[in-house]
């Protein structure tokens, strides 16, 4: 039997690198994406692929018409704003993506018999938390993209609660891979230093470097969204994370060339670790690639990285003017 999973955002880093597991999985999968922040160029080796299917749309807007009557198994929402600093500056934006279109979206496919929707959720939820960090953790909004992404969680979980729709939240910690987006503003290390290295610049490293990140593979995060389809749990809300967190320095050591330090920001943990025993445990995943093979991924694609913006500690101090301001 051949099912047919809707990725939003799927020309996104994430949502990509999901649509490219489930076609090897046979699904056909049909993606919902304006291209405000993805880019096609993410889909390119699939255009020819008889089971994708492209819907240049963004998520407050879509319609259960747009998809011509095709029926949904299941649904992967990775739609969203992602940035941490542009939401500080335009937070009405990241609720109207992140909220109202989560929303619209469990409206569209509430009365449907859909198998399972999975919701790519943020571990920003947790603020400066003890580690490691459970999904049972204190939750503390930060800033404005924590705020709109936990939101949409908790439409997934009343939607889950009230019209009995088959939702699992999944809290992504640092997400890293081939693709990692450079186009959402000042944000993930892995795109920026890339960017300084092609462009023989020294890495901005903020404060000194020793702050850890549980960064997980793109790959790895795939497969954990498909099991969590797939599974018999349902309400459910996990953490995704590797479990063993890294310094920016050793990042900065695994890519290689100089580097300078800038301030450091208020209001960013020291320390991002998730306890992943529940995903273990429900799922059976785990994590196989290493923070080394990850990395060589990357830079083995840097070309990737040729048109995102290069950033300098000027650039850098220039748009995270108003975080100092607002957060300090």
């Amino acid at each position: 039997m051949k099912f047919t999973s809707l990725v939003t955002g799927g020309a996104g880093f994430l949502g990509s690198h999901m649509v490219d597991f489930l076609l090897k999985k046979k699904h056909k999968v049909i993606v919902v994406d304006d291209l405000s922040t993805g880019i096609k160029e993410n889909l390119s080796h699939n255009l020819n692929n008889k089971n994708f299917f492209f819907i240049k749309k963004n998520i407050q807007n879509f319609k259960l018409s747009d998809l011509k009557n095709k029926k949904i198994d299941y649904i992967f929402h990775f739609a969203g704003r992602a940035a941490i600093v542009p939401s500080i500056v335009n937070p009405s934006l990241y609720f109207n993506t992140n909220v109202f279109g989560t929303l619209n979206l469990l409206e569209n496919f509430r009365k449907l018999k859909i198998k399972k929707f999975v919701y790519a959720a943020s571990s920003s939820c947790y603020g400066n938390a003890k580690v490691p960090t459970n999904e049972n953790n204190t939750i503390s909004l930060l800033h404005p993209y924590a705020a709109s992404k936990y939101y949409g969680e908790q439409l997934c979980m009343h939607w889950n609660n009230v019209y009995k729709m088959p939702i699992n939240s999944i809290r992504i910690f640092n997400a890293y891979g081939t693709r990692v987006s450079f186009n959402q503003g000042y944000g993930a290390a892995f795109s920026i230093f890339l960017k300084q290295k092609l462009e023989k610049k020294p890495l901005t490293i903020v404060g000194n470097g020793k702050q850890k990140r549980d960064f997980i593979f793109a790959t790895d995060l795939a497969k954990a969204f498909y099991l969590s389809a797939k599974s018999k749990y349902s309400g459910e809300i996990y953490n995704l994370g590797t479990g063993k967190p890294t310094s920016v320095n050793k990042i900065a050591k695994l890519i290689g060339g100089k580097k300078i330090n800038i301030p450091r920001r208020p209001g960013e943990p020291n320390i991002t670790q998730a306890n992943i025993n529940k995903i273990k445990k429900h799922l059976r995943w785990k994590p196989k690639v290493s923070i080394s093979n990850g990395t060589a991924s990357m830079i083995k694609n840097i070309n990737f990285w040729k048109k995102g913006k290069l950033w300098t500690k000027s650039t850098i101090m220039k748009e995270t003017k108003e975080w100092f301001k607002i957060l300090s």
